[in-house]
C-alpha cells in the first residue's frame, strides 16, 4: 500500500512531567486546519490527562491501568483498527505515551501488526525532555534513555529554568545517546508545529542500528519495579488552605521520591476546577475554568514515585476534606 493511503502517526513521548500534555494542547488548539485523533495512555488507575487535554473537536481515546508498551498494547491496536475504518476523515493520529513508556514497543506495533502497518505510517517519535531533570532521569531510569535514543525530534523543554551551561550539558548528554535527533530548545513546548508534525522522519534502518532486535515480536520491556502509582478521589470538597499546607510540606520533605504528581481539585467555595502538576519539588497550580455542566465535582490526584506507601498520602489527602 503506498504512503498516500496510510495515515501518519506521531508518537509523543518523554519522561514524567516533561511537558507532553502542554504540547498536545497546543496541537489541539492552534489553527492548522488538520483533523487529529489522539490516543492518551496513563500509568495508574485514575485517569487525569484526559481532563487536562483541552476540549477540542478531536477525539481523545484514553487507556489506563497499564503501560502502552506492555499490558494495553492490544488496546492500542484495537483503537487504531477502529480509527482506520474512517481514515478518510483523519489527517493524522497522535499517540501520547505514559512517561514511563519505552517507545520501542510502541513504534514496533506499526511494523509487526499487519493491519496496522498496512493502514498507518509511523511519521516520527517526538520526545519532550525536561531540561531541569533530564540528566538525573537518564542516570536512574532506562525508560528516559530509551525515549531519547528512539527520538527523531527532542524538544528540550523548560530551558528558562536552567542556565546556558546546564542547557549545553544536557544537549551533550542527548547527543551521546542519539546523534541523529534534531534538538529544539523550548519553553512551554513552544516550537512551531511544522517542526513536530508531518515530518516523515522515522527511519527503520536507523532504529535497527540502535536495537537490532527491534522487529522481534517478543520485545522485552521491564519497568523499574520501585516506581509505583497511587491515586485518590474525593466527592467531598477540599479546603484550599489545608491542601496547600499539606502538599507544600509533602513536596519539601518527600519531593525527591515523587517523580510526578498531578490532579484536578474541587475547592470549597470556588466555581473553577483547579489543576496542579508537579515534578519532584517543582509544582505549578492554576484554575482551569468552570466545572462542565452536569459533571461531578470530584477531586482526583495521582502520585507516581518511589516509597509512596511510606508517605501517608491517603491520610494527608483525607485531612484536606471539608469537615
Amino acid at each position: 500500500m503506498n504512503n498516500m493511503s496510510q495515515v501518519p502517526v506521531t508518537v509523543l513521548t518523554g519522561f514524567l512531567g516533561a511537558g507532553k500534555t502542554t504540547l498536545l494542547n497546543r496541537i489541539l488548539t492552534e489553527q492548522h486546519g488538520q483533523k487529529y485523533a489522539v490516543i492518551v495512555n496513563e500509568f495508574g488507575e485514575q485517569g487525569i490527562d484526559n481532563d487536562l487535554v483541552v476540549d477540542a473537536d478531536e477525539e481523545v481515546f484514553e487507556m489506563n491501568n497499564g503501560c502502552i508498551c506492555c499490558t494495553v498494547r492490544g488496546d492500542l491496536i484495537r483503537i487504531l483498527g477502529g480509527l482506520m475504518k474512517r481514515a478518510d476523515k483523519l489527517d493524522a493520529i497522535i499517540v501520547e505515551t505514559t512517561g514511563l513508556a519505552d517507545p520501542a514497543p510502541v513504534a514496533q506495533t506499526f511494523f509487526v501488526d499487519q493491519d496496522v502497518s498496512d493502514k498507518t505510517k509511523l511519521d516520527a517519535i517526538v520526545t519532550v525532555a525536561d531540561a531541569v531533570h533530564l540528566s538525573s532521569q537518564l542516570g536512574e531510569h532506562h525508560e528516559a534513555e530509551e525515549q531519547i535514543a528512539f527520538a527523531d525530534v527532542v524538544l528540550l523543554n523548560k530551558i528558562d529554568l536552567v542556565d546556558d551551561k546546564a542547557v549545553k550539558n544536557v544537549q551533550t548528554r542527548i547527543r551521546k545517546i542519539n546523534p541523529y535527533a534534531k534538538i529544539i530548545k523550548t519553553n512551554h513546548c513552544s516550537a512551531p508545529l511544522t517542526e513536530v508534525l508531518g515530518l516523515n522522519a522515522f527511519s527503520l534502518d536507523r532504529v535497527l542500528e540502535v536495537e537490532p532486535d527491534f522487529l522481534e515480536s517478543d520485545h522485552d520491556h521491564e519497568h523499574d519495579d520501585d516506581v509505583t502509582s497511587l491515586s485518590f478521589v474525593s466527592d467531598t470538597p477540599l479546603e484550599m488552605d489545608k491542601f496547600q499546607a499539606w502538599f507544600g510540606n509533602l513536596l519539601q520533605e518527600k519531593g525527591q521520591d515523587i517523580l510526578r504528581s498531578k490532579g484536578i481539585l474541587n475547592f470549597e467555595g470556588r466555581d473553577d476546577r483547579y489543576v496542579f502538576q508537579g515534578v519532584h519539588m517543582l509544582m505549578d497550580a492554576s484554575p482551569m475554568g468552570p466545572w462542565p455542566a452536569g459533571k461531578d465535582r470530584s477531586s482526583r490526584v495521582v502520585f507516581i514515585g518511589r516509597n509512596l506507601e511510606t508517605m501517608n498520602l491517603q491520610e494527608g489527602f483525607e485531612g484536606c476534606k471539608v469537615a
